[in-house]
C-alpha cells in the first residue's frame, strides 16, 4: 500500500495540515497509521465529510 504525508493530504483535500492531523487523531481517515509523530495516510483515502455543518437541512 502506498502512503502520503499530512502535507500531501492537505494539498489534495484543500484543507490545512492541522485539520488533517485532527481527522487522523479522531480516526476519521480510514487506514491512517501513526509512526512516532508522523501520520501516514493511504494514497487512495477519501476526504472525510465535514461534521461541523449539516449538509441536508
Amino acid at each position: 500500500m502506498e502512503y502520503i504525508t499530512v502535507r500531501e493530504a492537505a494539498e489534495k483535500w484543500d484543507i490545512t495540515e492541522r485539520w488533517v492531523q485532527k481527522l487522523c487523531e479522531e480516526n476519521r481517515v480510514k487506514g491512517a497509521v501513526r509512526f512516532s509523530r508522523v501520520w501516514m495516510i493511504p494514497k487512495n483515502a477519501e476526504k472525510p465529510s465535514d461534521g461541523r455543518t449539516k449538509a441536508n437541512k
